[in-house]
């Protein structure tokens, strides 16, 4: 439920301290509903230990929670690039100062997907990659999370045959090369990097290879049994991960191909499990959304490409997103930074709801109740 205004003023008029100021003023600025936990949390006495909130010098600096995710998404540039845009090379120097737990990554790190690329310009990306991305966080001892990305290595089928077999192979590689140890606990790795799970901080993650618009039934019979282990469900949340998104949320992603076939079908699958959160890339556009009884972290492109959401006029921008997490509560908070300038994306800029061709995505703050007659018929 959204935070009235009736809520505001109370909370306005007895709060006092830095750790419910900075409590409110995420609720309100950065698209969080209030739980019943942070309810009594805004009116109990101001807590006198001393709240973490790191994040690299001159920026907005968000109050840490039980466990802190860095999401990136979307890095690459023109096909074969071996570098990166300067937002990109910014990002991986500040995260070390967000002081997170993990760095969940939403696909394309490369720029593969063309079959003109010789497999000696693949390998230069990933080395690139390697240069830029993974070895800075290494070396900062920050564990990276990732789904594989179309560009990355698509897993289309053409005539019963893998039509980017090279780039899916080349990905493989890397990533089983023990120089290049993402540092995670894995739970099930037998088809890493495609799609595997581990766990952190007892939470449990799930990456599928949502690198194409189908899920094998042998994967979907996987993911099944993943989630239904002791090990997911003893965990204290389960996310998902993967590159396209159940529902379109971008212009010029709003067709056939750039999302999941089935969504519903998919989201009830993650839903049976209580799965929190499903992230995912690919549309390039930011949109902290939810459907049913499942959030969906839509990440915008760090790289190059940002777009418009699909009913709304706001320019294009690339974005990092903080998500700290409270496990008892199995809550969220998002800070959002645009890239371009370095501020915090204000959620109550986005459109309440976002409707493309295979269904509708209410921004997470807001119900269905919520909406106008005018909204539900969009």
């Amino acid at each position: 439920m959204g935070v009235s205004r009736r809520q505001l003023l109370i909370a306005g008029g007895t709060l006092g301290g830095l750790g419910a100021t900075s409590l409110l003023h995420q609720v309100f600025s950065q698209n969080k509903a209030l739980s019943p936990q942070e309810s009594v949390a805004l009116n109990a006495p101001v807590a006198q230990s001393p709240i973490s909130s790191p994040a690299p010098k001159g920026l907005t600096a968000p109050v840490r929670g039980d466990v802190r995710i860095v999401v990136i998404s979307d890095l690459n540039s023109q096909y074969g690039s071996t570098t990166y845009e300067k937002e990109v090379d910014q990002a991986i120097a500040f995260i070390p100062d967000w002081q997170p737990d993990l760095v969940l990554c939403g696909g394309d790190m490369v720029a593969g997907q063309k079959n003109s690329l010789t497999s000696d310009q693949i390998s230069a990306m990933w080395e690139g990659f390697d240069q830029h991305i993974a070895a800075p966080l290494r070396q900062a001892k920050i564990p990276l999370g990732f789904t594989i990305g179309n560009h990355d290595g698509s897993g289309a089928i053409i005539q019963g045959k893998m039509r980017f077999q090279k780039d899916r192979d080349l990905a493989s590689n890397y990533w089983n090369n023990p120089r290049h140890n993402p540092g995670l606990t894995f739970v099930d790795k037998a088809k890493f990097p495609f799609y595997y799970s581990f766990s952190q901080n007892n939470i449990f993650y799930l990456v599928w290879d949502a690198s194409t618009d189908r899920l094998s039934e042998e994967q979907l019979s996987w993911v099944e049994k993943s989630l239904a282990s002791a090990t997911a469900q003893s965990a204290k949340m389960r996310i998902a991960i993967g590159h396209l998104p159940l529902y379109a949320v971008a212009i010029g992603r709003n067709t056939a191909g750039n999302v999941l076939a089935n969504p519903d079908k998919l989201r009830t699958l993650l839903e049976k499990y209580h799965v929190h959160t499903y992230i995912s890339g690919h549309h390039h556009a930011y949109f902290p959304g939810k459907r049913g009884e499942l959030e969906l972290l839509q990440t915008g492109a760090l790289g190059s490409g940002p777009r418009k959401l699909i009913n709304s006029q706001q320019q294009p921008f690339k974005t990092l997103t903080v998500v700290d997490i409270n496990l008892n509560a199995e809550s969220t908070i998002y800070t959002t930074y645009n890239m371009n300038n370095l501020s915090v994306v204000d959620s109550q800029m986005l459109p309440r709801i976002v409707v493309g061709y295979n269904g509708w995505v209410l921004r997470r703050d807001v119900n269905w109740e919520d909406l106008t007659p005018q909204e539900r018929k969009t």
